[in-house]
């Protein structure tokens, strides 16, 4: 499959909100993660989605996760913390959901884990549990899958034409050594996979993205960039969704490494994001 260069001019295809809009016209999305040791993972895809669609909720196991939401919303007032309990209903109102930022793949560091030997404690199992409930249960909406759930998940419980967002430990923990087209083609999903180019690859569609820097090896910034394909995914064409996310991710970076070169962190491209995305689609 031939892949193209996504650019600039591509980002003219996203929803544009009306100026007669109301309330939850623009996106409503759902936000599923978090964990004792990744507390604010979920929350940086949280922060990116309020800025783009008109509600985010979000819901996580985790009651300690859940804390620290709560003295967020004293800064960022723009989403719901949705009940542990009444998950399935908010997925059901959303738009796009976004599942596994901040869950984790094993507890502890004396858990033997590996790419080969992988030992699925209690924190694993949750993962999975969680993961494969969401999934299956509501293959109809429309999926991002990043971080712990692409870690603990088996490909047969892709929903069609989700989005996945690995990096490349997390592409060969799900696929192995299957060749990302192939990947794309057999499970029917988009693959974003992250590097230096990132390849973006649907069942029929291969994109390139170029630019970043390595800034964005900082942890967090993958949760940005799988908050924003989400907020993107409620208003636009899937593979549009995962393209533009990941080119305004990269430019986005490029802008703050002009400022202050890769002395920057997920919170300063959560902040750079909306500027960037504004200067992009008017100019």
């Amino acid at each position: 499959m031939e892949a193209h260069r996504f650019s600039k001019n591509d980002l003219k295809k996203l929803y544009v909100p009306p100026v007669n809009s109301k309330g939850e016209d623009n996106g409503q999305v759902t936000i599923i993660g978090g964990s004792t040791l990744f507390h604010g993972a979920p929350l940086f895809g949280v922060k990116i989605a309020s800025r783009i669609v008109d509600m985010v909720f979000f819901g996580t196991p985790e009651q300690s996760v859940g804390k620290v939401a709560e003295q967020m919303k004293s800064e960022l007032l723009s989403f719901i913390w949705a009940p542990w309990e009444d998950i399935d209903e908010y997925i059901q109102k959303s738009e796009a959901i976004l599942v596994g930022p901040g869950f984790l793949r094993f507890k502890s560091e004396r858990v033997p884990h590996g790419d080969r030997m992988h030992v699925c404690d209690e924190a694993c199992q949750l993962t999975r549990q969680i993961t494969k409930h969401v999934l299956t249960e509501h293959p109809e909406k429309r999926w991002v899958i990043d971080a712990g759930s692409l870690q603990t998940m088996v490909p047969q419980w892709i929903p069609p034409q989700a989005i996945l967002t690995p990096n490349p430990k997390e592409y060969s923990l799900l696929f192995a050594d299957i060749d990302i087209e192939d990947a794309a083609k057999e499970f029917n999903c988009i693959i974003v996979r992250k590097g230096p180019t990132t390849i973006v690859c649907s069942k029929d569609q291969k994109v390139e993205v170029e630019g970043g820097n390595a800034g964005l090896t900082k942890g967090g910034t993958g949760d940005v960039q799988a908050g924003l394909t989400a907020a993107l995914l409620a208003k636009n064409d899937p593979f549009l969704a995962a393209c533009a996310a990941a080119f305004i991710t990269k430019a986005a970076a490029d802008e703050l490494y002009k400022k202050v070169g890769v002395n920057y962190n997920a919170d300063d491209l959560c902040d750079e994001i909306p500027y960037v995305l504004s200067q992009l689609t008017s100019s």
